[in-house]
């Protein structure tokens, strides 16, 4: 059940779950806010993932929803392209980098 894990351990859980070797030439921040929870961004360059607690400057994109839904995508309960069509998940900025996220993280 979705709601057996929290906002704060998924941000925690992120660099371990990171695959690097899909990260090659990857220089981007994903920006997350969630109405309803901490926002936070993953900054990913050079192969390597940090996840902080905040909002970036500049985000390359910034994908916005609440904590219900976040988890359930996590978890893959939900597809992103499924809840984006929906209208429970937007995006703003560079919106194809949002494809390629869940190809960056093991589940």
């Amino acid at each position: 059940m979705s709601d057996t894990i929290s906002v704060s351990q998924v941000i925690d859980k992120f660099a371990s779950r990171f695959c690097p070797e899909n990260a090659v030439g990857v220089n981007t921040c994903y920006q997350f806010i969630l109405d309803d929870a901490e926002d936070f961004y993953l900054d990913i360059a050079n192969q390597q993932c940090h996840a902080v607690r905040g909002e970036h400057d500049d985000p390359d994109i910034t994908l916005i929803t609440d904590s219900e839904t976040f988890i359930r995508i996590v978890n893959g309960e939900t597809d992103g392209m499924s809840a984006y069509l929906k209208g429970s998940l937007r995006a703003e900025g560079n919106i194809m980098l949002a494809t390629k996220l869940s190809k960056l993280f093991k589940r």
